[in-house]
């Protein structure tokens, strides 16, 4: 509920599809553009391959975390 109380509702007017290895994976790449996001989280970096073309990182959480900035 708390997630949903701040989250913005995005429109995807076009389809990507097919565009990665694993076509399973295109509705989260295509809710990734429209949503403007740069980073993708994710243990499966291989199945994202070619979504930096398009200015997203797939990155393990662990990657993630590293890139936030400590307190």
């Amino acid at each position: 509920d708390s997630i949903c109380a701040v989250a913005d509702e995005a429109y995807i007017y076009y389809r990507w599809r097919p565009f990665l290895p694993d076509p399973k994976d295109d509705l989260v790449f295509e809710c990734a553009l429209a949503a403007g996001a740069t980073h993708i989280i994710t243990h499966n970096g291989k199945d994202f391959r070619g979504a930096d073309i398009l200015g997203i990182s797939a990155v393990t959480p662990d990657q993630f975390l590293s890139m936030l900035p400590t307190p």
